[in-house]
């Protein structure tokens, strides 16, 4: 009688053991959860708070200087949309042609000068742009015939030519003192007080520039 009883309460102990230990693991795992819920959350907002600061600190610059958002857009200033960027400077191709003279003068008025051409990556963007299309350059022998020099004083006997065949050449006894991208980017001479189109070229602005140098 006393070994029954002992077996039924064997039995009974066993049934509580087992039902006991999976909620104990229930329990553990629900902590664990909570614990990484509360890490993911901390960290969640920490970055929210990096980002917050991050971006209120971009609007107060872009609030200081509204137009450096455009500089990613026009590296030569959100003003001066005409003028075309390359190699750290900016470029500008006129649509109206003037004698040489006055290219030079415009160009200047822009804060510019007449392009200097000084090596084949130079060459080879402005050629893709004035294909067809005859453009003055900063090079002319206006001082002494066949001393040729650039607007900048860079040494021509030593620096890059690109020159047409033939060129530069005098034309019917005519004087040809100032240069030009022919029509396929190689170099000809032409009469000064001719018509063309012309290239101006200047450093890109460190700060955005205003509407003045448009």
């Amino acid at each position: 009688m006393d070994e029954e009883k002992d077996q039924d309460n064997f039995k009974t102990y066993t049934g509580r053991s087992t039902l006991q230990r999976p909620l104990y693991l229930i329990y553990i795992l629900l902590a664990v959860s909570y614990l990484l819920v509360v890490i993911g959350f901390a960290v969640t907002l920490s970055k929210a708070t990096t980002l917050s600061s991050q971006l209120s600190e971009t609007r107060n610059k872009i609030k200081n200087n509204p137009s450096g958002r455009d500089l990613n857009l026009f590296p030569c200033g959100p003003d001066n949309v005409q003028w075309e960027y390359f190699n750290g400077k900016c470029y500008f191709f006129s649509l109206q042609a003037v004698p040489w003279q006055q290219a030079k003068t415009k160009c200047e008025e822009q804060h510019a000068r007449l392009v200097v051409i000084d090596g084949f990556p130079k060459q080879n963007f402005i050629q893709t742009r004035t294909r067809n299309f005859r453009f003055w350059i900063g090079l002319h022998d206006l001082h002494t015939e066949g001393e040729w020099k650039w607007v900048d004083g860079s040494d021509y006997n030593t620096g890059f030519k690109y020159w047409k065949q033939g060129e530069p050449n005098s034309y019917r006894s005519q004087d040809e003192d100032c240069g030009q991208v022919w029509i396929n980017g190689e170099w000809d001479d032409y009469t000064c007080n001719s018509n063309s189109l012309f290239i101006c070229e200047r450093p890109m602005p460190s700060t955005p520039p205003t509407s003045k140098g448009k």
